[in-house]
């Protein structure tokens, strides 16, 4: 772990490298290539119809019908107080779209009337094509609100999908010591290689990951390949070897992002990304880049064995929308995959290759049409977002023939800002568990980005509390969001009927429930927007929450109430603000505290099979009653 003394061995060299990679970054990101317009303009989406605007407290809840071959829906709000239309951006998101029905718009005023119309999108990348008759509300006003959430303990709703079981992670090369281009200067690289490894470990172990994705198998850092004197390609895959039996080793398979390009192959090697400088050019050659990923492949294959190799991924790039991952063309990102996808294929039908690996859930359509007018394996469709819920692909496969292939956000998360302001706090946990619930039945896999602040990719941080992607701090101390994938990865399997009534229910508001096979029961319940400018709360949506479960068949229950909120399971409230980084004392102190808050509430008796809970749900908050039959037997 980093101490104040070790801080300050930082070296000017390290600063400015970081400071370059960041104000690149900060430049580029947000561009998209240039020249590209969707593949194939679907058929004109109508406007939905019977949009409704109803007033809630702190928030208006908007309704509509569905609109088949929508992928989501784009919100437009004026206000009677003055000013334009605005779309509406959730506090930063990169998608505007929303998945669907209802909706709470939430940080608006009280006291004033809003207008609203709904357009359907048929992709993240398509304008709204028709908009919805408008409809006006106004927040309700009043004071705290409640919430009903009614539970049949003794139903069925079908069977939970452990969507989080695909975790995101920096570039792997953090778990082989002394093969970072440029060591860290706060921490050694052996401490990095310890503490990344041990995230994986708890991951696997806690949250049920089975998979992880990650960055830069080629970059050169890991010395894939280079040319002889002859100038022919010579390949050694001694250090992705040494990388994947670690991840193996820790209980994970790889998703292998085929990415970045290595400098001997790059058409322009100067073009780069981050402080570890990966190289974003497209090949020179493309017989070479195929070469490169039949290597790999078949070395893979040889290595740990088809039956092990055909249960990973290979997934062809990241985020080539963007100009700072993709320095070519669209068309050129497309050749990319066809020569990837026939290369792993050729080594063995049986292994998986996909895409497009897009930020913003952008150019899926038109990789959907490319596997259809060129015959080219498509074993999964992968793409990205950031501050809001995943939108609905399968409409856009659907219009190409590509069915019943896996569909896997391969990073998601509350936001895509390095150090931004959501990341540490309770924001997120809210946000993580609506991330989940939203993806039952649709996606296969979300995920989440990242596990560790052991994080390279704009230098390393400069306090322990830095806003970073990680669930878990560098140290491994657990984060509100870590929490929040925790309560999901330990409810049961077993999913049963929740009904949700007044005021935020299913919007602001949210309740899930399961039965383990043992017979406990876990209710989870949360409070939260997908707007992340209220990342400080809204009193105004507060709730007082009356939970009643029903059909409960023992005559007494041991409960145990668990929470994440501001005062609860979050460890960044335990620093000082004022401390970058902790001495040993306070490490010992937030160790301490580094455990979910849990309670022993008073054993419950059902009465005739029912058993009711009050609590007060600040937003953002989680909460979650655990009624186990007879003793308890510790915390989960």
């Amino acid at each position: 772990m980093i101490t104040d003394g070790t801080a300050a061995n930082s070296t000017q060299a390290a600063t400015t490298q970081a400071d370059d990679a960041r104000a690149d970054w900060e430049e580029r990101i947000y561009r998209r290539l240039a020249g590209h317009e969707p593949a194939a303009p679907p058929t004109p989406l109508p406007a939905p119809a019977h949009v409704r605007a109803e007033p809630g407290t702190g928030h208006i809840r908007l309704t509509w019908d569905p609109v088949p071959g929508a992928a989501g829906y784009v919100i437009e709000r004026s206000a009677s107080d003055g000013g334009p239309p605005l779309i509406l951006r959730h506090g930063g998101s990169d998608v505007a779209a929303v998945v669907g029905p209802p909706f709470a718009d939430t940080g608006i005023d009280d006291n004033v009337d809003y207008r609203y119309r709904i357009g359907a999108v048929a992709g993240a990348e398509y304008p709204v094509q028709s908009w919805s008759e408008p409809a006006v509300s106004r927040t309700a006003g009043g004071g705290p609100a409640q919430t009903l959430i009614t539970v049949d303990a003794s139903g069925d709703a079908g069977q939970l999908s452990r969507v989080w079981q695909m975790i995101g992670s920096e570039r792997l090369s953090q778990l082989v010591p002394g093969v970072h281009q440029t060591p860290d200067p706060q921490i050694s690289a052996s401490q990095i290689a310890a503490e990344f490894a041990s995230a994986l470990r708890i991951a696997h172990a806690d949250l049920g990951a089975t998979m992880v994705r990650a960055h830069a198998i080629f970059h050169d850092d890991n010395a894939v390949v280079r040319r002889d004197l002859a100038g022919q390609l010579q390949f050694d895959f001694t250090i992705v070897d040494e990388i994947y039996d670690k991840v193996l080793g820790l209980g994970l398979r790889p998703v292998v992002e085929l990415s970045f390009m290595p400098a001997v192959l790059a058409r322009d090697p100067d073009q780069t990304v981050f402080t570890y400088r990966g190289i974003i050019s497209p090949p020179a050659d493309w017989p070479e880049w195929r070469l490169l990923v039949t290597e790999l492949a078949a070395h893979l294959v040889r290595r740990y064995g088809i039956d092990e190799v055909a249960q990973w991924a290979f997934e062809v790039w990241n985020e080539p929308n963007l100009v700072v991952f993709w320095h070519g063309s669209h068309a050129e990102y497309l050749r990319l995959y066809a020569e990837s996808a026939r290369a792993i294929k050729a080594v063995d039908p049986r292994l998986r290759i996909g895409g497009p690996a897009t930020a913003a859930g952008e150019w899926v359509e038109s990789l959907a049409a490319l596997a259809e007018s060129a015959d080219l394996p498509l074993d999964f469709v992968s793409t990205h977002t950031y501050g809001n819920l995943p939108l609905d692909t399968r409409p856009a496969l659907e219009r190409h023939g590509v069915t019943g292939i896996p569909i896997w956000w391969t990073e998601w998360g509350v936001g895509a800002t390095h150090f931004g302001s959501v990341h540490d706090g309770a924001m997120g946990a809210p946000f993580v568990l609506s991330g989940f619930h939203s993806a039952q039945g649709r996606l296969d896999a979300m995920a989440y980005w990242d596990i560790s602040d052991h994080f390279e990719e704009l230098g390393r941080p400069a306090r322990l509390f830095h806003n970073g992607f990680g669930l878990l701090t560098i140290g491994n101390l657990r984060k509100p969001r870590y929490w929040a994938v925790h309560l999901a990865a330990h409810m049961g399997d077993h999913v049963l009927p929740a009904h949700l009534e007044g005021d935020g229910a299913a919007t602001v508001v949210q309740g899930w429930a399961t039965r383990h096979a043992n017979g406990t029961i876990d209710v989870l319940i949360w409070n939260g927007t997908i707007n992340t400018a209220l990342l400080n709360g809204d009193p105004r949506l507060d709730r007082r929450v009356r939970l009643t479960i029903t059909g409960l068949p023992a005559p007494v229950y041991d409960v145990r109430l668990a929470r994440v909120d501001e005062h609860h399971s979050n460890i960044a409230a335990a620093c000082p603000p004022d401390v970058a980084w902790p001495d040993e004392e306070l490490w010992t102190r937030l160790r301490d505290r580094d455990h979910l808050d849990e309670a022993l509430l008073p054993p419950v008796t059902p009465d005739d099979g029912t058993a009711r809970f009050d609590l007060h749900l600040p937003m953002p908050g989680v909460a979650r009653i655990r009624l186990a039959a007879g003793s308890t037997s510790g915390r989960q």
